[in-house]
């Protein structure tokens, strides 16, 4: 899927980003890889770290729509990872936060389909179903737009899906590297937000290899979700720092007790598989494919009306150990990163 191929990827260097280029120079054989971003600075520590003749970097933003159409031709694939991803400065800072998610998401739509980009997958979030903060209202907002965007593609064969998946491990912004860095300065407690609280996990290149997986999976207009475990707040803090006390802080503005990926009110139009689910466009694009066949071969099936997909519910939790190894195994992938 991946080979000969021009792929970008918007927001290319942040931390999935680099994941992904990384993954993408090391195990495909693709023409061109082009990355998409605003930080001049990340750009050049980037083009430092991938010394390859097949890097391009694009300096540039997804709210503006010109220079977004310059830096997407020729462009075969694009992955949409360019977003406002901090719940309180969204919060603090709505119409930034929609200037970028949304009114950019559709900039990127808009520039792909202008230049007959072949497939496209943008990057969602567990906070975009049944959102109570901006920030997943924002994402909710570029999730329909992408599965839309299928609708007024006309003769083009330009073809949309998103994936949606949990909290990053060891990401910034991440609640790991935040209790490190407490720990590395000395703190005597860490602070919890509530001891009920539950969060979906994924590695960096979990992530990665699920979104180069859907490439081939997808038909356009679906929302893929992996199977993936949960934790509880106060067992990640017993990982990180068995020797130290928690301290109850409250519920930041927009936060969640338990978070949600698959609501309950698309249940009757989401498939299980496997190590997936798909949530299916409510809305017919083109000739229906049988969603009960992925790309890979395997087979779906129906999920049972009124089910969600929960992380206080989720039947495979980490525990303690589990979140331990967890930890160290990404603090080795980061250090290749």
């Amino acid at each position: 899927m991946i080979d000969g191929k021009s792929i970008l990827i918007t927001g290319g260097t942040g931390s999935f980003g680099r994941a992904f280029v990384r993954t993408l120079l090391e195990s495909g054989n693709p023409r061109r890889i082009v990355v998409y971003s605003r930080d001049e600075l990340k750009q050049y520590e980037m083009q430092q770290e991938f010394p390859d003749s097949r890097m391009r970097f694009f300096l540039g933003d997804v709210r503006d729509a010109e220079r977004t159409r310059q830096a997407f031709r020729d462009v075969d694939i694009v992955i949409h990872a360019a977003a406002l991803k901090q719940v309180p400065a969204a919060e603090y800072n709505p119409m930034e936060c929609i200037k970028t998610n949304i009114i950019g998401a559709q900039n990127v739509i808009n520039a792909c389909i202008e230049n007959e980009v072949e497939r496209v997958i943008a990057l969602s979030t567990d906070k975009a179903a049944n959102p109570i903060n901006l920030y997943g209202a924002t994402k909710l907002a570029s999730d329909k737009l992408f599965v839309s965007a299928n609708n007024i593609v006309g003769g083009r064969s330009t073809r949309f899906a998103v994936v949606r998946y949990g909290n990053v491990v060891g990401s910034r912004g991440s609640v790991v590297p935040f209790f490190q860095k407490l720990i590395r300065d000395g703190a005597k407690e860490l602070p919890i937000t509530d001891e009920r609280m539950t969060r979906f996990w994924i590695t960096l290149q979990q992530g990665v290899e699920f979104v180069i997986k859907n490439l081939a999976r997808m038909h356009g207009g679906e929302i893929f979700v992996p199977k993936i475990p949960s934790s509880r707040i106060t067992d990640l803090a017993a990982a990180i720092a068995p020797h130290l006390p928690t301290r109850i802080v409250g519920i930041r503005p927009g936060e969640k007790l338990h978070e949600i990926m698959v609501p309950a009110d698309d249940s009757h139009h989401t498939i299980e598989f496997p190590d997936h689910y798909v949530i299916t466009p409510s809305i017919a694009f083109f000739a229906q494919p049988s969603y009960f066949n992925d790309g890979t071969g395997e087979r779906g099936k129906a999920i049972e009306e009124g089910w969600e997909y929960n992380s206080g519910t989720n039947p495979h939790f980490l525990s303690v150990d589990d979140i331990h190894k967890l930890i160290d195994s990404t603090t080795v992938e980061r250090r290749a990163i």
